[in-house]
């Protein structure tokens, strides 16, 4: 199991790897929560890790992101 230490910079490590496949895919926070039919804060909240994302949420960025789900992990 991890340690609360190791999860939190893992964690860090996703919400980076969520930022950065945003830029590639050239879009800003309200485009993508345009496309996912939801407000501009939940993207800023969860790449602020003010909120987690659920893996139905994941599977819909990975799309957005046209990044394959590995991309995401470690």
């Amino acid at each position: 199991m991890l340690s609360k230490e190791s999860y939190l910079a893992a964690y860090d490590r996703f919400r980076e790897k969520l930022r950065h496949a945003r830029e590639e895919a050239k879009l800003t926070q309200v485009g993508v929560s345009s496309l996912l039919g939801n407000p501009q804060s939940l993207i800023s909240k969860v790449e602020s890790g003010e909120r987690r994302v659920d893996f139905v949420e994941l599977q819909a960025l990975v799309g957005i992101y046209n990044k394959p789900l590995s991309y995401f992990q470690g």
